[in-house]
């Protein structure tokens, strides 16, 4: 199931050219004084300004040195702070037209947190703009503590409850991977924004950081040879949870654990996070990419699927994944987060690989990001779906999604050299 096989790269070049002006297109169409909008699309639900979508458009803006995008991006991210709940709680969305803040639906959204605070680091990094920081400073602080409270037990790993991040009507919640990812790299961000604001490192971050990193890799990832690391977050958990995942130990990052066991479907944007974060070391960055070439993508259209293995009818999970919507059910089988394809999560797919130096994997993938975002709905090309059917290959979800374009964006820039993240010693 290779995605590059028989594709000329020039064809690919040519194509992504087209395919990046349409994505700075729809950027600017998500553009308003407020900040990005979701999708400038006429459903009420998505024009608004969203922490997650505002976070990954911010970082595709900064990739452009498009001054417009990039002033919209502060805008974002100034209304978010602005929005901040009592506790620290950055808003899941704002209504602009309305004034209506959400915090979340029948819980709050722990990855707004982590999003907001990467972007305003990344926004920094980027421009230097100090009046900006200083007014951020405050948010960035109350988050911070916020952000504390939820490791519940002061053991170092978020809990997140059921429909607490961007898989919100999946079947994922506990020490979900996917979170501790990002809480790493918020750490880091905390860490180099303390050194910009008081000349020096907080050497107590730094150890937490350092910490952070050791937790995530002792017990995500499943060793072939059946060990046990010595930092297992609870070692009876984590045994039981090796003795059962023999078909997949030592070939992804496991998706989360909770006291009642661990979880086992791949996870596609936290094992993409995994390496491009710099969590991952080689020999399991190799294992992950043969396990998407060997399971994963169609080489018609070779995107990642939020999750793997799809949910069906005759599945145990299926009867739980039904009542998980909160207006309408979209888990159909290889659609949304069920195996649907997901053109923004290709696109920090292609930006990890580019920084890997697999340049020619990481324009297969792009122009499988261009061909989707090129399809049309009620006769209209250019579509940017949410996602694409993972096995009709169709556009689904609601069309002109702005971070479908951002992928596109951070994917082509990458190969350009431009990553989304600074990562440690980056410059």
């Amino acid at each position: 199931m290779s995605a590059s096989g028989g594709m000329q790269e020039g064809a690919l070049d040519a194509d992504g050219n087209e395919g990046y002006e349409r994505a700075i297109d729809l950027l600017r169409a998500c553009a308003t004084a407020d900040g990005f909008l979701a999708t400038p699309t006429q459903r009420s639900n998505y024009r608004r300004i969203w922490a997650r979508d505002g976070a990954i458009l911010t970082l595709a803006a900064l990739c452009t040195d498009d001054a417009d995008l990039i002033a919209t991006a502060r805008c974002t991210l100034e209304v978010l702070a602005a929005h901040q709940g009592p506790h620290g709680e950055i808003p899941s969305n704002v209504d602009p037209a309305t004034g209506r803040i959400s915090y979340g639906g029948t819980t709050g959204r722990v990855d707004a947190d982590l999003w907001f605070v990467i972007a305003c680091a990344e926004f920094w990094r980027a421009t230097g703009d100090g009046a900006f920081l200083d007014r951020m400073l405050p948010a960035i602080e109350k988050v911070r503590f916020l952000l504390g409270a939820w490791e519940f037990n002061n053991r170092g790993l978020l809990y997140v409850p059921v429909t607490g991040d961007w898989a919100d009507e999946y079947l994922q919640s506990g020490y979900v991977l996917y979170d501790q990812l990002l809480y790493l790299q918020a750490q880091r961000s905390f860490a180099t924004l303390h050194e910009e604001v008081h000349g020096s490192a907080d050497h107590a971050l730094g150890e937490r950081i350092g910490r952070l990193h050791h937790l995530i890799r002792g017990n995500y990832w499943f060793n072939g040879d059946g060990t046990v690391p010595g930092d297992t977050y609870h070692e009876v958990l984590y045994r039981k949870g090796l003795e059962a995942a023999p078909h997949c130990a030592d070939r992804y990052w496991m998706p989360h654990f909770s006291p009642s066991g661990y979880g086992y479907r791949f996870d596609a944007f936290a094992n993409v996070l995994a390496s491009l974060f710099g969590v991952a070391n080689d020999a399991q960055r190799e294992r992950v990419d043969a396990f998407i070439a060997d399971e994963l993508l169609n080489e018609e259209m070779p995107l990642l699927p939020a999750f793997h293995p799809v949910i069906e009818p005759v599945d145990e999970d299926w009867e739980d994944l039904q009542v998980m919507f909160s207006y309408t059910f979209k888990n159909r089988p290889y659609e949304f987060h069920n195996g649907g394809l997901w053109p923004m999560l290709t696109g920090f797919h292609v930006a990890d690989l580019a920084r890997r130096g697999r340049t020619r994997h990481a324009r297969a993938l792009l122009a499988g990001i261009h061909r989707a975002n090129s399809q049309a709905i009620d006769g209209q090309p250019w579509s940017f779906p949410e996602f694409i059917h993972g096995r009709k290959l169709t556009p689904g979800g609601t069309p002109r999604q702005g971070w479908s374009a951002a992928g596109a964006v951070i994917g082509q820039q990458a190969l350009q050299g431009r990553t989304p993240f600074r990562i440690n010693g980056d410059a």
